[in-house]
């Protein structure tokens, strides 16, 4: 064998040591200051989901760190900068979705004054200082703040936005402790988690949709979510939650998610 094939084989042999040297990688797009689904610090429970997903798959996980604003998709999946994201709703149509691995729904999150309230019937609902949380760059209401103003209630109801000091479902939890709100209608998954932490005993409620309002949708799958076209990753993050099920069932429940997927006592 002529020196020339002995380096081109040593060549190649080495770009195969390389390659398999390479550790494999879970790129994770998430926002780093939106407690408790997610922080740059690793305490949120999609990043602990996160990291059992990377262990199934012998990955190391890498995250890109983005503010969930608009333009989130296009800023990062449809940028190639990552290839999941963690929670997303079902229905969400720009990316593919695995199966759902919980379903929740908006609460009311009631303080001393409000105590018992889980429906937009009630008459109290009219003298009390209410919480809504507002999305989007247009500071669009929620579902629940739409009932809200379907039964007459504005002038009594206080918007809270995504921008300012702290994920804003932590800083309606801390208004009612204060004082300064009766109630809050907060999505589930963000209202758990600071009520168990606070000092100030408050309630929390699921929220149904009233009748007025059947169409629209006060509970959501959630689901991953990967780039449209990869049913690869989609298929094995699919089989990675049906064999660890019980411990993201554990995971939510740590962090005090409520859930829709189970009996409503469960869900409490």
């Amino acid at each position: 064998m002529s020196s020339a094939c002995r380096s081109a084989l040593f060549f190649l042999g080495l770009l195969c040591v390389t390659a398999a040297a390479q550790p494999r990688e879970l790129r994770v797009c998430a926002d780093p200051d939106n407690l408790p689904l997610s922080h740059q610090d690793g305490s949120g429970f999609e990043n602990r989901i996160a990291r059992l997903v990377a262990e199934e798959m012998r990955a190391e996980l890498r995250y890109e760190w983005w503010p969930l604003r608009r333009g989130f998709v296009r800023k990062t999946m449809d940028a190639g900068l990552c290839d999941v994201f963690i929670g997303v709703p079902k229905d969400f149509e720009r990316v593919m979705m695995t199966q759902p691995y919980y379903r929740s729904s908006y609460v009311f999150v009631d303080g001393r004054r409000a105590s018992g309230i889980d429906h937009f019937d009630d008459p109290r609902l009219r003298s009390l200082r209410i919480g809504v949380q507002l999305v989007g760059n247009d500071l669009a209401a929620t579902p629940p703040g739409y009932a809200l103003a379907m039964n007459g209630h504005i002038d009594n109801v206080r918007g809270f936005t995504i921008y300012g000091h702290g994920p804003v479902s932590q800083r309606m939890v801390a208004a009612l402790a204060r004082g300064e709100l009766d109630a809050a209608l907060i999505w589930g998954p963000q209202a758990g988690y600071f009520v168990k932490q606070s000092a100030t005993p408050l309630e929390l409620r699921l929220a149904r949709s009233p009748a007025s309002l059947a169409d629209l949708p006060f509970e959501f799958d959630i689901a991953m979510g990967v780039r449209r076209g990869d049913r690869a990753l989609r298929d094995e993050l699919d089989a990675i939650i049906d064999r660890r099920r019980a411990d993201i069932d554990a995971i939510l429940a740590a962090y005090s998610v409520p859930r829709t997927d189970r009996s409503e006592r469960e869900a409490r």
